[in-house]
């Protein structure tokens, strides 16, 4: 294992009933790196990033910093990983300063008391999201884009380098979709490994460095992103053709163009 990996799995696998849902996924991440998880519909991409985060109960193996993930305290495990869902059960009338705050309760003392440090992390989180002038605005009267943009800063303030984040962009209009991933490219660019489960290929090329292709539980294809998300694994996994001299276009194989 690479000295400067902060998240290998080896062989993960996931069962639900008589039915695999993951099926041997190995995946290694280095600081620096944005993976994006691709795939059809019912692919296993949430999945994946539930067992990383630990939310699902799976087989195989998980390193977290190059340590165990079963030999740490779900404090220890909180200050490594941070995990965005798709849709946050969250839907209280929180002033967005305490949502953020919560990711900080892997650091208080016995009591839960918030300390200097905890305020600073909460401040540069809201700050590096460009959410600071919602920080007295009510989580449940923001839009869409910003309750996205207020549960990264939550995961950022947990101070974790470690962020899977599952299909962000979804339901996000093109410029908060925008947004959000240059946070990604930049948070990478800080140091931070990051994993993303993304719906539409056109933002894989946008902000991932690598990418890892799933088809019914188990890896089809993973490197590169010019690799990956390219003709052929595209026509094979998607059953669509990319349209050649396209930024980005596709169409169902033997559909003659307009």
């Amino acid at each position: 294992m690479a000295s400067t990996t902060l998240l290998e799995a080896r062989d993960i696998s996931v069962v639900r009933g008589k039915r695999k849902l993951l099926d041997g996924v190995w995946l290694a991440l280095e600081p620096g790196q944005t993976m994006a998880l691709v795939g059809p519909n019912g692919a296993g991409k949430s999945t994946l990033l539930k067992a990383l985060a630990g939310i699902v109960v799976h087989q195989g193996e998980l390193f977290l910093d190059r340590r165990p993930a079963t030999s740490l305290s779900p404090q220890e495990r909180a200050r490594l990983l941070a995990y965005v869902p798709q849709h946050s059960a969250l839907d209280a009338p929180l002033r967005v300063h305490d949502v953020v705050a919560q990711g900080r309760y892997a650091h208080r003392d016995t009591w839960g008391r918030s300390s200097a440090s905890d305020e600073s992390a909460i401040a540069a989180a809201l700050a590096a999201t460009d959410a600071l002038p919602l920080a007295d605005r009510l989580f449940t009267d923001l839009s869409y884009g910003e309750r996205r943009m207020v549960l990264l800063a939550r995961a950022l303030a947990t101070g974790a380098r470690i962020l899977l984040l599952d299909e962000p962009t979804a339901a996000l209009d093109v410029a908060h979709a925008l947004s959000l991933l240059r946070r990604l490219r930049d948070l990478a660019a800080r140091g931070h490994a990051v994993i993303v489960a993304l719906h539409h290929l056109d933002e894989v090329r946008e902000c991932c460095s690598s990418a890892v292709l799933l088809q019914n539980g188990r890896v089809f294809r993973a490197g590169a992103v010019n690799e990956v998300v390219s003709a052929g694994p595209v026509r094979e996994v998607f059953g669509v053709d990319l349209l050649p001299g396209a930024h980005f276009g596709y169409r169902l194989p033997g559909d003659l163009p307009p």
